[in-house]
């Protein structure tokens, strides 16, 4: 027995058990923490702090590095010299099975067991009884602690737990990065170790910068409690004021039936569950503070879940943190809000899910790049992140676990890759990789002034898209013909207020204005979906991409688009103004819509308002049963714009922004092209102005494949003109056209045209 185990009093001893022990332990270990010694030091004394309270005559530490061996970094019991010798993997020993699995393991005779491995150099082969538990911090394994005694015992729950309360601790000391000095040579701990993520394409470009999580997560200083009755009654309080939070979203009446409340009420059956609530209490119990007791049970769940297989149980891992973070903030008095205030330069901002207005929060000055958990190419938050030429890759599993704020990461955009502290060699590759970026960008806007012609001598307009005054000198750089898609919608999002008729004017002149003698095709509206109004109540809808959107709100709530209206009226007197309605599904849709514009019309002429030179009304091709009325949709509408975005996820029944359905459908399948070649046809038929305004506009492959069935005008972001330009100058349309007709002709219509086309466009030097 060592002097410390025998200088301990006999009164700590006695107040050993389920309660008192773990609470003199975190006391004890929080002196230790506080002592000015080395690191090795204070882990040396850690463990026979540990030893002593739990009676074991051994206790180890072990520290998972990033080349994936647990490494033993202090022991009281074992053979001294085997520290920082002794090393397993994953899934190795006894040891290396709780760090795979991340459960605890108790047994009482531990050489019998199938994964014992004996290491000669402990000198743990006299002792029988075995408890080790996983060492873990939000639900990532970073070590393993360990306790032995020599007797065959059965170590009780209360142990077990005391144990895990213990780790806890541990689990911030290995976190600091201090134990980095002490470890092996060249190695690293696991929890800083870098991480390569794979995640879906949304927005070109390479990002460089540190990590913002755009949820900030609390951080709990305090882990031991002071007054463990105190801190029981602030648990009890929070969780009641969260689950009246939740009883009230459920509650309030714009949450209709349906799966959107089922969701709801699932959510709160988590809040309300007996055995997550029994975890917290007892947490607390052991001497944790509420926040730590929180912290700790969630990153238990949180390493369970990670490793389930069951879809269905891997995604309660969400709502399981998502309480567990609204107990965090209500615990610290926060609100459970995002905040924005001070972006440090080249951020990265790391999140579960966004919507198109938080992004637009950020100041983009400072934006190098966005990576999110839950996002597809097609998700509107995607077509913003474009819009605003941010790198952005969607669909990384887990990534907010995986990192800490201010972390080193990288975002590739192009390829979906993500490097959480990258190696020097990865950030010495990107950055040449950025720099390659850049050079190639400084060629195409050297095509800036020559025109887009093919080969064989066919014209091509280019467009592109915008909806804030910061992309309106977009059109000069890339010598665009115009705006051929403006989404007033963005400036709605921006602002704390629906904007009134005034504000909405003087931001329409301002675009006019930014833009001399070039057209802009201004979209009214488009907001349901996911493109909330921060300032208006969502309506719940099981469906909501089918649901009350676009032009449906304009036209069953006719003041607002009358407004709209007569803003884009005043602000475009003397000029030509082109407006389009979105998703019209019928002729009679839009025949309303062209009606209240007459009206306002009218109306400014009664008042003796100057009028616009020029009025052309379009319609846009999005809802697929407009393809069945484009004789007479043609026949009433100045122009047609189609959007390919909905389009597409319409006509294959298959939500763009739920990745279990939106990778089952691709934009170049004969179906796609087919519907498309048939606008082309009743619009050039017709002599009716079309334009292409979604996002296969921008994609040099798909705007081959849209060339080749006949679309002479492509709008699409910025940075997308230069490639397609590109493309443009190096293809035979004669050539492609036939190519991909006898394709749509011929192809098995389940299948894509993708690689085909990819093949032709090589064989052809066509940079695609």
């Amino acid at each position: 027995m060592t002097d410390l185990q025998r200088e301990a009093p006999e009164k700590e001893i006695a107040m050993r058990g389920p309660i008192g022990g773990p609470r003199l332990l975190l006391r004890r270990l929080r002196e230790v923490m506080a002592e000015p010694i080395s690191p090795q030091e204070r882990l040396d004394k850690i463990v026979i702090h540990i030893a002593a309270n739990m009676v074991a005559e051994v206790c180890s530490v072990y520290v998972l590095r990033a080349d994936g061996r647990l490494e033993l970094f202090a022991t009281e019991g074992l053979n001294r010299e085997a520290v920082h010798l002794t090393t397993m993997r994953k899934g190795e020993g006894l040891v290396g099975l709780i760090a795979e699995t991340a459960e605890p393991l108790a047994l009482a005779d531990a050489q019998h067991h199938p994964s014992f491995s004996y290491r000669p150099e402990t000198g743990e082969e006299i002792y029988s009884s075995f408890l080790g538990v996983p060492i873990l911090r939000g639900g990532i394994t970073l070590g393993v602690l360990v306790v032995q005694n020599r007797v065959r015992r059965i170590y009780p729950d209360e142990e077990i737990e005391a144990l895990q309360t213990t780790a806890m601790l541990l689990a911030e000391i290995v976190a600091s990065g201090e134990l980095q000095a002490i470890g092996l040579l060249d190695t690293e701990m696991a929890l800083r170790r870098p991480l390569a993520l794979k995640g879906v394409p949304i927005a070109e470009g390479v990002g460089l910068g540190h990590v913002v999580l755009h949820e900030p997560r609390v951080i709990v200083k305090q882990l031991v409690a002071e007054d463990v009755k105190a801190e029981t009654e602030r648990l009890e309080a929070a969780i009641d004021a969260v689950r009246q939070s939740i009883d009230q979203l459920i509650e309030r009446g714009d949450v209709g039936p349906g799966e959107h409340r089922e969701v709801l009420e699932a959510f709160r059956m988590f809040a309300y569950d007996r055995g997550w609530i029994r975890r917290l209490r007892e947490a607390v119990a052991t001497g944790l503070t509420a926040e730590a007791a929180v912290e700790r049970v969630q990153s238990d769940a949180r390493a369970k879940l990670q490793r389930q297989t069951d879809p269905y149980m891997r995604e309660r891992l969400h709502d399981l943190d998502d309480l567990a973070n609204r107990l965090l903030y209500q615990l610290a008095g926060r609100s459970f809000a995002t905040a924005h205030a001070d972006l440090p330069e080249n951020a990265i901002i790391v999140a579960r899910t966004m919507g198109p207005a938080a992004l637009l929060d950020y100041d983009r000055s400072k934006l190098r790049g966005v990576v999110l958990e839950d996002a597809g190419a097609s998700s509107h938050v995607a077509i913003v992140a474009r819009a605003l030429g941010i790198a952005t890759v969607g669909e990384v599993t887990n990534v907010v676990g995986f990192v800490e704020p201010g972390d080193a990461l990288i975002v590739d955009g192009t390829s979906g890759d993500v490097h959480i502290r990258p190696p020097q060699d990865i950030e010495n590759a990107y950055a040449e990789k950025a720099r390659l970026r850049a050079r190639r960008q400084e060629q195409y806007h050297k095509l800036r002034d020559k025109a887009a012609v093919t080969k064989d001598g066919v014209k091509i307009e280019l467009h592109v898209n915008a909806g804030l005054l910061v992309d309106l000198p977009h059109v000069e750089e890339t010598g665009a013909a115009s705006i051929g898609l403006f989404r007033t919608e963005l400036q709605f999002m921006i602002v704390s207020q629906f904007p009134g008729m005034r504000q909405q004017q003087a931001f329409y002149k301002a675009a006019f204005d930014a833009v001399p003698g070039k057209p802009i095709t201004f979209r009214t509206l488009d907001i349901g979906s996911d493109k909330v109004l921060p300032y208006m109540t969502k309506v719940e809808e099981e469906n909501p991409a089918l649901g009350w959107r676009a032009i449906r709100i304009g036209l069953d709530r006719p003041a607002l688009l009358r407004m709209q209206l007569r803003a884009l009226l005043r602000a475009g007197a003397d000029r030509e103004v082109r407006i389009m309605f979105p998703m019209i599904a019928t002729v009679a849709e839009f025949e309303t819509a062209k009606g209240l514009t007459e009206r306002e019309v009218a109306y400014l002429k009664r008042h003796e308002y100057r009028l616009p030179s020029d009025l052309k009304l379009g319609a846009m091709v999005e809802v697929p049963a407009i393809l069945w009325q484009l004789d007479e949709i043609c026949a009433r509408a100045d122009f047609l714009s189609v959007g390919t975005n909905d389009l597409v996820q319409y006509l294959f029944a298959a939500d763009r922004d739920n990745k279990r359905v939106a990778g089952r459908f691709d934009s170049l399948s004969a179906p796609v092209l087919r519907a498309l070649k048939v606008v082309v046809e009743k619009a050039r038929a017709s002599k009716t102005p079309l334009t292409l305004c979604g996002e296969m506009a921008g994609k040099p492959i798909d705007a081959l494949a849209l060339l080749a069935i006949g679309y002479r005008s492509l709008s699409m972001s910025p940075a997308s003109i230069g490639p397609v330009k590109a493309m443009i100058l190096a293809t035979d349309l004669e050539a492609v056209g036939k190519f991909v007709g006898d394709l749509i002709e011929a192809h098995d219509a389940a299948h894509s045209l993708r690689d085909e086309l990819n093949r032709f466009a090589v064989a052809h030097r066509i940079p695609v």
